[in-house]
This record gives C-alpha cells, structure tokens and sequence, in this order.
C-alpha cells in the first residue's frame, strides 16, 4: 500500500504547529527521545563534518550541531517553520531549506557525512520511496539515524491520522510504523550496508519508549 499525502494540508498542519512549537527561551538541544537528557546523543552520528535533517523543525538538534563547528543543512515542508528556524538560529551557521523531503532529496547534488530525522521526516515519509534518496546523498562511510515512537502491536504500515479535530475540512497525513526488524530490511534492501533498530524503554515503568535506527553504507562503493 502505498500512502498518498496531501502536501498542501500537510503544510498548513506544520505551518500551524510551527506557530505553537517555538518558545523564546529555547536552547539549542541534541536528543534523540521525547524525554528531556534520556538516551544516547549526536554520537550516534559519528563524527561528521556536514549533516542534514530531514523534518528539522525548529531547529534546535541543527543549532547543536552548527555549534560544535558541524556544516548543518535542515529540510522541513513548512515555511513557516523554515522561517522561524532561520531567525532563530541565524548565529549559529545552521542552514534550513524549505521543500518536501522526497523532491528536496531526489534534485539535491550536495552529500553529508550524516542525515537524521528526530521524530522527524523519517516518520512521516514511505521508506521505500525515502530510504533509496537518503542513502545516494551519503557519503561512503555515511550514516542515517532516525527515532520516532515504535509501533503499536498489530498495528503496522502507514497509519493514517486525521488532524484539527474531526467535524472540519478532512486535513490529514500519514505516519509509518514497523517492527525493528522490518526497518532493518528495509534499509538494506536500499542498499545500506548494516542497520540496527531497537526500542529504547523510557526512564519510567510502562510509559512509551523510542524506536531508535542506525544504519551505515559502506565505506567505499566497490
């Protein structure tokens, strides 16, 4: 099954998150989980000198990295987010983009040591569409990391979501949800050259934890 996006609601969604997601006191921050200083960090990154987000956001995994003199790219479908972003984090070097990350990747000729998605684009986006784009914009040796919450038992595949209520226009998209084992195979049918999923548990007893996935391509092309 394939899964067809409504750009345009999905933009108007992310404009309308953008609005609220940003504070004033926001600091630039690495994490791959939702629970604030749990988990690993960037160095499930390696060491890289350039990387790109897909779905940045707002900014602040980019800011992080830019800091620590890291060339920073990020991608995200909303312009208002893209905007908000590049204000906020002008200082820093991080560099956003707006686009839709299956067109932004497939026209793009630049190539990173890195790409990521945080809850991000990875989550949002088919994998067979998605995986095979990031994997020709790495570098050999390159690494793709992503993390989003894991899949509810049962429920696999694109999970469809309405957004803004239930009485309004019908705005929606699509969130894609797999077993561990099944990214795995996906990365390597893509033609990465190892990948490792797993579910982090969260610091408390029973709450949701993160699906966390790492994969590399070779280190040459031969």
């Amino acid at each position: 099954m394939v899964a067809q996006h409504d750009i345009p609601a999905e933009t108007e969604l992310w404009d309308t998150f953008a609005e609220s997601a940003f504070k004033d006191d926001a600091e630039p921050g690495f994490c791959w989980t939702q629970y604030a200083g749990h988990g690993p960090g960037p160095e499930l990154l390696g060491a890289p000198s350039r990387v790109l987000e897909i779905g940045c956001g707002t900014g602040r995994a980019l800011a992080f990295l830019a800091r620590r003199g890291i060339t920073a790219h990020g991608v995200d479908l909303s312009p208002v987010m893209v905007r908000k972003s590049s204000e906020r984090w002008a200082d820093t070097g991080a560099v956003f983009a707006r686009g839709e990350v299956l067109d932004w990747l497939a026209a793009s000729v630049e190539t990173y040591d890195a790409v990521y998605s945080i809850f991000g684009a990875a989550w949002f986006t088919d994998p067979g569409r998605l995986f095979p784009l990031v994997r020709a914009r790495l570098n050999p040796g390159g690494v793709f990391v992503f993390s989003q919450p894991p899949a509810i038992p049962g429920a696999y595949g694109p999970q469809g979501m309405y957004k803004g209520g239930f009485a309004g226009r019908a705005m929606f998209t699509y969130r894609y949800s797999y077993r561990p084992a099944v990214w795995e195979r996906l990365l390597t049918r893509a033609g990465f050259a190892s990948a490792e999923a797993c579910v982090l548990d969260a610091p408390s007893a029973d709450h949701i934890g993160t699906l966390v996935v790492r994969a590399e391509v070779p280190s040459t092309d031969v």
